[in-house]
């Protein structure tokens, strides 16, 4: 069953049982006493169809939780569901699982009694789902210690040990319980769970030796070949493989989707390693779950006699080794029966048929006994010590009934049989405690009781057990006379027996229709919950579950120290017949009666919606037959033969008050007069009503459903009168509260303020008295006087240093140092000059590096000097004014290797006529080259050239003198340049001429030719003018741009 999942997003509004009223028409009402048309099975089963549809899997019949298997996760099984539901009273809540659980616990805790809580439903209702998750609502919700959480670890991990030993998948259920279970939860005076016993009923034995088509043997079998470790399966003798063995393979189902062996495996020796399980008992444990296997694949063959023989030596020899018993007898004890007459011992054989039983039987005996050995063991882990405790007589207890619902299959044997009398005898009790119950509220509140009419089934029960007439009693004759017994001598039997009972009919003594139902083999009870044919082939041999002498005796020989516990040698000894199997469960069953008895009971009843395991689907015939046989319907026929509602007057008073102005908002009076008030205020009829003594008892439901209408409409005007009030009173809260914080923060922020200024003017003082002591004292060495004063004209220098330092190279400000510090301040200038130098040229790259050197080449040659030289400053010197294609290739070629540095565009002007040339000037590494076109017109070495003449006007015209005793030298070079600044720079520079430049202020003579003489005349005025004066001179007017 799974129940874990999201929380449901609706939840906020099914909290109280009440609310859910308002809701009913979508999701019914969540308890079944409240139908108005309770003897209705049709809205019995609509009212759950709703839920289920809204996943509310949960509803009451009162104190009885009905429950729902959803067949999918919901989380509503959290740890903050499980607070939600911890100390809360019963009806305060939705219905839940853990309503019951806290209820319970509550009530033990609180009245000092034992509590039962009866799970019951088919298989695959969800019953051990439901037991599981009671005991992980103990374990998260109950006090806690080291010794506790010990056995909190124990109670849960026995949970999936013994569904590994007794749950198997069915057609009906993939986790169905085989076995009854009643488990006894013991809490000490603090609450705390400190211990626990189990006990097992008729666990079904035939299953490990059969299996119906689509059903699995015991779940163990299938983890250890799954999960087993391939060393531990090579110590058994098994193979992983479960098509292997005998056992596993009758219902051809060995492989489910839904469950997971190996994961399954883990848990289980985990848990078994919790319950105290040393690696010896783990091993003897799996040894003889490893030996029923083999035990399966024993197979016999008949000799010439028609005797069985074993055919299988090697598995008797893993049974021998596993089971420590001596394989020879073992084999002996398998084909033949010992026989004691009139005091001698005789070994009869056994044919094919008897071996195979014989095989069976010790199969069967070997897991019901180890089962029970593994309970026992549980139970010693879970035992409670009282001295471990101290401070409490003994512990309390809680028990949980985990047992098989009603059965009814096509084909119902002795087992159903034994489980339909059990579910008798608990449906007996049921309706017993139920109007006990009933009746004991009805006298405590002094409303009157009135005697109800149900069906009471004591009549079934006295049916099968009473003494020497009911069918257990002539079945136990059968199994026990002397003669040939069979099922149908049995059957007959009963017929003479009983054959007047109502309840009971067979094919002989039922009428024409009857018979047509009843097969010959047959008989028919009419149980509480319906009609059931019992099949009577196999009740006697499944009713004596006899094992044989010599296979008792092989057992009681073993070393195995599980089967030597589980095989007592008094068995052998003793002359008197063991119990029958059915006798045995009906003293068991007796017992559980009065366990249940002395404690107080809540129930929980649990139905499969549908038997395709599939969520969503809502079967009604299914869930029809189950309410039946729950007996789901008396149930509530009891529960509504009075008053169908009823509350404490202080709950009922506190929910409807606001439907009564005597009572709203607030009543002074008794509970009960303010009760009386509220229902003569809403026209409740005297008949609809009672008043006990702490309760009111409301008759019908549409009472109580108009009573819900009508506050639903009043919540209206409540919540608008109430929003009011309480907007009204939360502004008003915050208004003094933020008037409140105002005040405190303004009177801490006025002393904080005026500290602030007393402190502030004490500190002023203080440094004011320092820096005019400082000051009278500035003059004499250092001293404590003058200290503050120093330090501070030494500090207010340095800041404003720090404040107009010199933001470049080029800036000479500083700031007038006092006398202190005049020598520190020469340093700190020099230091921050050579810092920003250095930093200076740390960034200038290569190309800026070199037109710096030529600038200051430059500035060195013409500043003050020439007129034009300031225009020139900020312009850039570039590495050429003509690039290669301007210049003719003729001409590259015959410079051949020598590469051009400089180029620029000149004009040359004649030594005889002065005649202005256009040429280009080209500076190599070694030369100045004077070019026309594609002709190389004059070469002056660096060697021959004497100097440079340029005016001191803003012309731009300058003389290359060249040595005469050089014969390729026609004379000097005149030459104009737009850039004259640049070309001289450059030629100086590339010549090493720097200091061969004049520059002159009114002429300059150069060479005109051999023994010839030219003079270029040069005079201020108001435009640049180049022309040949009558004198046979070159006369140069230039405008004059600077004033020197």
């Amino acid at each position: 069953m799974k129940y874990r999942a999201a929380a449901l997003g609706t939840d906020g509004i099914r909290l109280t049982m009440e609310s859910a009223l308002t809701a009913r028409d979508r999701v019914g009402v969540q308890d079944f006493v409240l139908l108005e048309n309770f003897t209705s099975e049709a809205a019995f089963i609509e009212n759950l169809r709703k839920r289920f549809k809204e996943n509310l899997i949960y509803t009451y019949i009162g104190s009885v939780l009905v429950s729902v298997n959803p067949y999918k996760e919901l989380e509503i099984y959290t740890k903050p569901h499980m607070e939600r539901y911890r100390g809360v009273s019963f009806y305060e809540v939705s219905p839940h699982l853990y309503a019951i659980a806290d209820n319970s616990y509550r009530s033990l805790r609180t009245e000092r009694k034992d509590q039962c809580i009866l799970i019951s439903g088919e298989s695959g209702a969800g019953k051990t789902e439901a037991t599981k998750k009671i005991l992980q609502y103990y374990a998260v919700t109950c006090p806690v210690s080291d010794r506790v959480e010990t056995i909190k670890d124990r109670l849960l991990q026995s949970n999936p040990i013994l569904e590994a030993f007794g749950n198997a998948k069915t057609l009906r259920n993939d986790n169905s319980s085989r076995f009854g279970k009643y488990m006894d939860v013991q809490f000490d005076y603090k609450g705390a769970p400190v211990g626990g016993h189990i006990l097992n009923y008729l666990l079904e034995k035939s299953r490990v030796v059969h299996q119906n088509h689509g059903e699995r043997n015991f779940h163990i079998f299938y983890q250890l070949l799954e999960g087993g470790e391939d060393d531990l399966l090579r110590r058994l003798g098994l193979e992983k493989n479960a098509q292997q063995y005998q056992y596993l393979i009758k219902g051809q189902c060995a492989k489910v989707s839904s469950i997971n062996d190996k994961n399954d495996w883990k848990v289980v020796r985990r848990g078994l390693s919790v319950i105290s399980f040393n690696d010896d008992d783990v091993e003897s444990l799996l040894s003889i779950i490893a030996s029923v296997l083999h035990l399966g694949n024993v197979q016999f063959a008949t000799d010439e006699q028609g005797n069985a023989q074993v055919t299988t030596e090697n598995q008797i020899k893993y049974i021998a080794r596993l089971l420590s018993v001596d394989g020879s007898i073992l084999r002996e004890a398998l084909i033949h029966k010992k026989i004691i007459a009139k005091g001698e011992e005789l070994n009869s054989p056994l044919n094919l048929e008897q071996a195979a039983y014989a095989r069976d039987a010790l199969a069967k005996a070997v897991y019901g006994r180890t089962f029970s050995w593994l309970v026992n063991k549980i139970n010693r882990s879970l035992i409670y010590k009282e001295g471990e405790h101290p401070g409490w007589g003994s512990a309390s207890v809680i028990g949980l009934l985990d047992i098989y619902g009603f059965e009814v299959f096509q084909h119902n044997s002795f087992e159903q049989f034994c489980i339909n009398y059990c579910n008798e005898k608990l449906q007996q009790l049921f309706i017993e405690l139920t109007l006990l119950s009933e009746q004991e509220e009805y006298e405590a509140e002094g409303i009157a009781w009135e005697p109800v009419q149900y069906f009471n089934n004591k009549i079934i029960c006295d049916l099968v057990e009473e003494k020497h007439k009911g069918i257990i009693s002539v079945l136990d004759e059968e199994c026990l006379r002397p003669g040939d017994a069979t099922d149908m001598t049995f059957l007959e039997k009963l017929e003479e027996t009983v054959k007047n009972h109502p309840h009971f009919i067979t094919h002989k003594l039922g009428d024409q229709k009857t018979r047509k139902c009843v097969g010959r083999d047959e008989f028919r009870l009419l149980h509480y919950a319906g009609e059931v044919n019992y099949n009577v082939t196999g009740f006697l041999d499944k009713n004596n579950d006899l094992l044989f002498r010599n296979l008792k005796e092989a057992m009681c020989n073993t070393e195995n120290p599980i089967i030597n516990q589980c095989f007592n040698r008094t068995e052998l000894t003793d002359k008197k017949r063991p119990e029958t199997a059915v006798t045995q469960f009906k003293n068991s069953l007796s017992q559980l009666m009065e366990i249940l008895v002395s404690k107080e009971p809540s129930y929980i009843r649990c139905i499969k919606p549908n038997d395709a395991k599939q969520a969503g689907r809502f079967d009604e015939v299914l869930i029809r037959h189950q309410v039946k046989y729950l007996g789901l319907m008396e149930n509530l026929r009891v529960r509504r033969a009075g008053f169908a509602y009823r509350r404490k007057y202080e709950i009922f008073l506190q929910r409807y008050k606001s439907l009564c102005p005597e009572t709203w908002p607030v009543w002074d009076g008794r509970a009960v007069d303010g009760v009386g008030m509220l229902v003569k205020c809403l026209n409740y009829k005297p008949e609809e009503f009672k008043l006990g003594r702490t309760k009111i008892f409301i008759r019908f439901p549409k009472t109580l459903f108009a009573t819900e209408d009508a506050l639903e409409e009043r919540k209206q005007s409540l919540a608008t009168s109430i929003q009011a009030t309480w907007r009204g009173y939360n502004q008003r809260q915050k208004f003094l509260y933020l008037k409140r914080s105002a005040i405190l923060i303004q009177s801490w922020w006025r002393g904080t303020v005026d500290r602030r200024k007393a402190a502030r003017r004490k500190r002023a003082v203080e440094i004011i008295r320092r820096f005019i002591k400082g000051f009278i004292y500035r003059k004499y060495p250092r001293c404590p006087e003058n200290e503050y004063f120093l330090d501070y004209i030494r500090y207010s220098f340095l800041m404003s240093l720090r404040r107009n330092l010199p933001k470049n190279v080029l800036d000479k400000s500083w700031p007038k140092p006092p006398p202190s510090l005049t020598e520190a301040s020469e340093y700190l200038r020099h230091m921050c000059m050579q810092n920003m130098v250095w930093k200076y040229c740390k960034r200038i790259s290569p190309e800026w590096k070199q037109q710096l050197e030529q600038k200051v080449v430059a500035s060195e040659i013409f500043l003050d000097k020439k007129d034009n030289y300031p225009q020139s400053v900020p312009r850039l010197f570039i590495n050429t004014r003509l690039s290669n294609e301007e210049i003719n290739a003729k001409v590259l070629q015959a410079l051949d290797s020598e590469a051009i540095k400089y180029a620029v565009p000149v004009t040359k002007y004649d030594r005889r006529g002065y005649k202005a040339r256009g040429r280009q000037l080209l500076l190599t590494q070694n030369s100045v080259v004077i070019v026309e076109d594609a002709k190389l017109k004059q070469q002056i070495d660096h060697a021959k050239l004497k100097g440079i003449s340029v005016s001191s006007l803003s012309d731009s015209l300058f003389v290359l003198h060249v040595h005469c005793d050089d014969n390729r030298q026609k004379g000097d070079v005149v030459l104009q340049s737009d850039h004259v600044i640049e070309t001289l720079t450059k030629i100086a520079m590339s010549a090493e001429k720097v200091n061969n430049i004049n520059i002159n202020q009114s002429s300059i003579k150069f060479a005109a030719g051999p023994g010839k003489e030219g003079v270029i005349d040069f005079t201020s005025g108001s435009e640049l003018l180049i022309a040949k004066a009558k004198n046979g001179h070159l006369s140069v007017v230039a405008p004059r741009l600077n004033s020197r």
